[in-house]
């Protein structure tokens, strides 16, 4: 459990873990060859000695460090020794497309890059950014006989992180989270009985550690319990059902789509696997009342649905860990977490006409209204938080976070059940989450506009069986143009993350649209 001490710095976690529990696991590293571990006490040195490397390489406290290893321990490493040098950590994906590096490495000004060295796409960003490039830390350097000096005392205001998301427009925007918002949004999920985590659990973590929801609510939330995270590496359902035998995995963290491939596994074996399991975790994307009924059958396990996002720290609500899972539902918000539905005004629902926070940037309701016939129910609105775990703003000025009464409006739409548990009903910027991944139409249709044989193109998300949700592209050709769908997709896997890529590319001759001239989005998913 963690110490009654507060904690100002999130680095702080994992010294505070070296001092507490010095030989217990901190991660397995199932990734490579044969599995690594390292204790509370190697973790602790491996990243005084990572962020003495990153002082030598000129990094200096408030700098940016742009982090995009693979998944294992060298990530957890380079994450905390960036931390420890008082840097702010940019997390990307390997293997990122040159296009999408180039834009966020434009806007957060990396000092530094921590890269794999056969990374070429990361090393000419870097270059291009100016920033220095590293390759992974050296899990056994020693530590130096003079570690960084700690500067200024510790500022919890002081950004930790700067995770970029897509916004509404498809221009990624990155999201300014304090050292104060990360401790508040694990100190909150901590205070949940059944604790999500405690100091004697194995956590698997079958979630990209780039992503807010594996580095945060994942890895950061082991840390502040000072349990085990476990790292499968390379994902299949086998492997990852031989990795919760033979590592006795007590709780396991994942996205929908990797529970429904579970269910690939014959129901004998996967039952037997699960059966040290107490707790499934399923975040990053709505989950199907079906691939939850699925999972019970097969393992008598719930699967606890939670909402959250990057700039909420990122878990907002969560099921009853306690009790049954609500089939449709995301729960009630975390202790300390507050959350109310306002109408396009920012007016709260239950009070109509008085004044309430005010939401910042274009109506999000607008896009709501794909076909005339679309009416949200009365009881239906927009999800405002307030509450210790929200962000700063968005890089670089701040702007567009709470506001001056600390109320924070959210693109997401929802509604509250009898019981006062949320449900998610939309996403007003028409978002497609792939696998737990944030896809804005708007982004995939600006790649795919770049053609000269496209007149025009519109992407919407389709039900998949696999990701949840799958990318559609309906594009209407320039007027004698002899375009493939072959030809749309060999263009987009130059430009895009896989998740981005349409799985489907279908040809018309206009686009339907509603008597206002928005895209019939509704429509567009059924061509």
């Amino acid at each position: 459990m963690p110490s009654s001490d507060p904690l100002l710095h999130v680095a702080d976690l994992v010294a505070r873990n070296a001092a507490e529990r010095p030989g217990h696991d901190a991660v397995r590293d199932l990734s490579g060859p044969a599995p690594l571990t390292l204790t509370w006490s190697a973790f602790d040195a491996a990243v005084t000695a990572e962020a003495a490397r990153l002082r030598a390489a000129g990094v200096r406290p408030g700098d940016r460090v742009a982090v995009g290893l693979p998944d294992g321990a060298a990530y957890c490493v380079a994450l905390f020794g960036a931390l420890r040098a008082d840097a702010a950590v940019v997390p990307f994906g390997a293997g990122s497309v040159t296009r999408e590096l180039e834009v966020v490495f434009g806007q957060a000004g990396p000092a530094a890059v921590v890269a794999a060295g056969d990374d070429r796409v990361a090393a000419g960003c870097a270059e291009g950014a100016g920033a220095v490039l590293l390759g992974p830390p050296d899990l056994a350097a020693p530590v130096p006989d003079a570690p960084p000096a700690a500067g200024a005392p510790a500022d919890p205001e002081r950004t930790a992180l700067v995770v970029f998301t897509s916004g509404t427009t498809g221009r990624p925007r990155g999201v300014q989270l304090s050292h104060r918002a990360l401790l508040a949004n694990r100190d909150q999920a901590g205070a949940l009985r059944p604790a999500p985590v405690n100091g004697v659990d194995r956590v698997l973590l079958a979630l990209p550690l780039f992503h807010v929801y594996g580095l945060a609510a994942g890895l950061l939330q082991v840390c502040w319990t000072g349990a085990t995270v476990v790292l499968p590496g390379r994902f299949s359902p086998e492997r990852l059902v031989e990795a919760v035998v033979s590592e006795r995995v007590s709780v396991v963290a994942g996205v929908p789509s990797m529970f429904r491939m579970l269910l690939d596994v014959p129901a004998d074996r996967l039952r037997e696997a699960m059966a040290g399991v107490r707790l499934c975790t399923s975040g990053g994307a709505p989950l199907p009342v079906s691939w939850l009924a699925g999972f019970r059958d097969a393992t008598g396990l719930d699967l606890h649905e939670g909402y959250g996002l990057t700039e909420g720290g990122p878990v907002v609500t969560s099921n009853d860990l306690g009790r049954p899972a609500k089939p449709g539902s995301v729960g009630r918000p975390l202790p300390g977490v507050e959350l109310r539905l306002v109408d396009g005004e920012g007016r709260p629902l239950e009070r109509r006409g008085a004044p309430g926070p005010e939401p910042r940037g274009e109506d999000p309701l607008d896009d709501l209204d794909y076909d005339d016939d679309t009416d949200p129910a009365d009881d239906t609105g927009l999800i405002a938080l307030r509450g210790p775990n929200l962000f700063s703003g968005y890089w670089p000025d701040g702007s567009g976070g709470p506001g001056e009464d600390g109320w924070f409006v959210t693109a997401d739409v929802g509604y509250l059940d009898a019981d006062g548990d949320l449900h998610l009903v939309d996403r007003s910027s028409d978002l497609v989450i792939v696998n737990g991944f944030n896809v804005y139409p708007r982004e995939v249709e600006q790649v795919i506009a770049e053609l000269d044989a496209v007149a025009e193109v519109a992407v919407v998300g389709v039900p998949d069986d696999r990701t949840g949700a799958a990318v559609k592209a309906v594009v209407v050709p320039a007027p004698g143009a002899d375009l493939t769908g072959e030809a749309v997709a060999a263009h987009c896997d130059a430009r895009l993350a896989r998740f981005k890529r349409p799985a489907v590319v279908a040809f018309v001759d206009e686009l339907p649209r509603t008597p206002t001239g928005k895209i019939a989005r509704r429509t567009l998913a059924r061509m």
